[in-house]
């Protein structure tokens, strides 16, 4: 900003409730500030460019480098000093971006009024002063923005910052700096002190490129806009140096247009700073992906070619040393990025390995179970087979849990020998395995099992006692009569238990038609009038912090007030609310009546609430204008509120899914991916999904307190959700015992029957006015 003109800026973080009153006010309100800006920078532009033509005389001249051009100056800094004062998070930043472009100004109306006629003569000292406050003012800026932006530093994310530092400075002082320093015969050598203002803009260029890798490849107009007007400015100075050191500047040409264009930018981003609170954005996705390493790789790229150049043609030594010291910091980052490629690897095998037997696990297949499904017809179907084994806990009561342990250990070899290469074999849990089986008739898929049972059947040896165990197989294929996974687990479930009490060893699931479709289609026309009679309500389960014992939130479940069959879980209206295409205004009502219950209680305690989104709201692009009108009606935050998703829900069209998402948390409204560690492939999607949260599936949180191996599984979960800024929910915490080992390994929130049941609003309120009680009286209870 040597002689002039700079911004930056960035918005996110949640919103309050003076920003839903700004999102509440009338467009032409809001935007009126920018067309102020936009006037003043179109007037002055007739004389920065010649077209209108500049007063003649000395008065006239200066009163339009003193005030005309510093109009949107102050025009950009009072838009700063508003979004400092409506985005909280962020007013140590946008202050600073104010008074970084009200310093600025002072310093060119200092230097104008010093110098002659055409402003070109030497800077004073207080202009200097002023002009370099000015910037400094803008550094911290900077860094106040990206920490408003990264809550949680990572040694990758240090790198990658140092690694464009050291890139651009090395391209800046070789390229931008050496032609000073190494004239060409018969040009001045420029002294160090007159190289401040241009080192200044090369250290500004190095920032932005340095937040660049930090942030990675993506679009974020408020960055974006602001890291254009920051390059115009230094690249505008730069110019202004090269055009004094040659003696051909003149005041008031096109050259004034780099700093005017930074103030438009700068007062843009401040207005959709003010405008469209957002919440924290979280380093954005997993530190290996390539929008990520663009940036940095780029860098090491041009620290190469200065060394090359370097060999051929003077330039400062201090460009090789940052050259240098750029390409050493990007081994370093390979390595970086090794380390966290092995542990995305292990985190991934571990999740989705038994730990006992080495087999695939529920989640794994689950996840298998999908793909063959999807590829199913009527003419090739797929098969579940569900064995459980008979006398097993007599196994364990007799000879003890070693010994069934390692009687389960041989149960994934025998049943191996009998399969194809492409089915798949997992323990589900216990003494419980399961085997899926592509392209498989129904009398196939039970030939196998009889063939199974007959394995199973034979003498095990264990600690050199010979045992014989019995077994249940229950067997159900897709997609008919199962059409999803849920259905075919819960049709291969039913036959087994059926196997298991006529002791008949196999059987397969045939469902009475006639009965099972009236039924069907009997809740389906309930469930029609329960949405338009108020027969659903919310159950709401709390969730509290780890760390001080504090209510954090609660999750909204539905249930069917029937009229005739009394209070009816998920699991009875959910399926009829799919199969009768109404899980839309299913999930519109369910938000509608936990929005009504967070407002009961949002003045007193601001807990948010959850609700959980399908497949078909997600990849609805209307939903977010849907929510944000939600909330208005209801006087609510959008941070009041947390909407949950599992990844499965995004298989349909995963990229109208992740713009909706990236649209509510643009709103400021938080997302949470449900269920995780069950979906269809948790790592590559958690990698592009827009979430602030993760919650743990209660089979990733079982057993924490007694399994090693489980609470390896939890921790490096928890290492990778933190790493990528997400907080992380533990589900299904049934004890105390298990809550204690989940605060020790990290977890952030916790939910489950050790805290409290999901419970009707009323009977949450008054526990929530009790739990905050008991914190007033005790407030070291937490």
């Amino acid at each position: 900003m040597t002689g002039t003109r700079t911004s930056l800026r960035k918005q996110l973080p949640e919103v309050d409730d003076r920003s839903m009153e700004q999102l509440q006010r009338p467009a032409t309100v809001r935007r009126r500030p920018a067309w102020t800006l936009l006037a003043t920078v179109a007037f002055s532009l007739l004389y920065a460019t010649g077209v209108g033509g500049r007063p003649a005389g000395l008065a006239w001249d200066r009163a339009y480098d003193v005030v005309l051009f510093n109009l949107p100056y102050l025009a950009a800094t009072a838009g700063c000093f508003a979004a400092a004062v409506r985005v909280r998070s962020e007013r140590f930043p946008w202050t600073g971006l104010g008074l970084a472009l009200a310093l600025s100004a002072v310093g060119n109306a200092l230097r104008v009024l010093a110098a002659d006629v055409n402003g070109n003569g030497p800077a004073t000292t207080l202009s200097l002063v002023f002009t370099l406050a000015g910037y400094l003012m803008l550094y911290v800026f900077v860094v106040g923005i990206i920490r408003a932006r990264v809550p949680r530093f990572h040694p990758s994310m240090w790198l990658d910052g140092v690694i464009g530092a050291l890139g651009s400075l090395s391209l800046g002082v070789a390229f931008v700096l050496g032609p000073y320093l190494f004239p060409h015969a018969g040009e001045r050598v420029v002294s160090l002190p007159e190289l401040v203002g241009p080192t200044s803009d090369v250290l500004l260029l190095a920032v932005l490129v340095a937040v660049g890798s930090i942030l990675g490849a993506r679009f974020d107009r408020i960055l974006l806009a602001l890291a254009v007007g920051l390059t115009f400015v230094a690249g505008s100075d730069i110019i202004l140096f090269s055009l004094q050191y040659q003696g051909r500047y003149v005041d008031g040409g096109p050259l004034e247009l780099g700093w005017l264009t930074c103030m438009v930018l700068a007062a843009l981003a401040a207005s959709w700073a003010r405008e469209q609170p957002q919440p924290a954005d979280p380093a954005v996705g997993s530190r290996i992906g390539w929008r990520l390493l663009a940036v940095p790789l780029v860098c090491t790229v041009a620290s190469l070619f200065v060394l090359g150049y370097g060999w051929l043609y003077p330039m400062p030594a201090v460009s090789a040393y940052f050259a240098i010291a750029c390409v050493l910091a990007g081994i370093v980052r390979i390595a970086v990025t090794f380390n966290e490629v092995r542990g995305f690897n292990e985190v991934k095998l571990e999740a989705r390995t038994d730990e006992l037997t080495g087999l695939a696990n529920r989640r794994a297949l689950l996840a298998r179970a999908q793909a063959i499904l999807a590829a199913a017809t009527p003419a090739r179907p797929a098969a579940l087979l569900l064995l459980d084994l008979d006398g097993f806990k007599e196994v364990n009561d007799s000879l003890g849990h070693p010994a069934g342990d390692d009687l389960l250990r041989q149960v994934g070899p025998r049943l191996r020998s009998a399969l194809r290469a492409e089915d798949v074999l997992a323990r589900l849990g216990g003494d419980e395995f399961a085997v899926m089986v592509p392209d498989t008739s129904m009398a196939e898929a039970q030939a196998l099992a009889h063939r199974l049972r007959e394995l199973l059947l034979q003498p095990f040896t264990v600690e050199g006692i010979r045992l014989h165990v019995g077994v249940s197989i229950g067997v159900s294929t897709a997609p008919v009569p199962a059409a999803s996974v849920q259905e075919l687990l819960r049709s291969a479930d039913v036959a087994m238990y059926t196997a298991k009490s006529t002791r008949e060893g196999v059987h397969v699931h045939v469902p009475d038609t006639a009965k099972s479709a009236g039924d069907r289609l009997r809740t389906m026309e309930e469930l029609r009038t329960a949405l338009t009679d108020d027969e659903l309500v919310v159950f709401l389960q709390p969730q509290v912090s780890l760390g001080d014992g504090t209510v954090v939130g609660a999750e909204a479940l539905v249930r069917w007030q029937h009229p005739t069959r009394g209070l009816l879980s998920p699991a009875d209206l959910l399926p009829a609310a799919e199969q009768a295409g109404l899980l839309g205004p299913l999930t519109d009502q369910v938000l509608e009546l936990a929005l009504a219950a967070a407002g009961r209680w949002w003045t007193e305690q601001q807990v948010a609430v959850s609700v959980n989104l399908t497949a078909a709201n997600v990849t609805d692009l209307d939903l977010p204008s849907k929510v944000s009108a939600a909330l208005r009606r209801h006087g609510l935050p959008p941070r009041a509120l947390t909407l949950e998703l599992v990844e499965d829900t995004l298989m349909a069209d995963p990229e109208r899914g992740r713009t909706v998402l990236g649209d509510l948390r643009r709103l400021g409204v938080r997302t949470s991916i449900d269920d995780y560690g069950t979906g269809y492939s948790s790592l590559a999607y958690l990698r592009t999904l827009p979430a602030d949260e993760l919650k743990l599936d209660r089979s990733l949180t079982a057993d924490v307190d007694c399994d090693p191996r489980a609470a390896a599984i939890v921790r490096h979960t928890v290492a990778l959700a933190h790493d990528l800024g997400l907080s992380l929910v533990a589900e299904g915490v049934e004890d105390v015992a298990t809550g204690a080992v989940l605060a020790e390994l990290g977890c952030d929130v916790a939910q489950g029957y050790a805290i409290a049941r999901p419970m009707p609003v009323a009977d949450f309120l008054a526990w929530l006015a009790a739990t905050a009680a008991a914190a007033e009286l005790d407030p070291t209870a937490a």
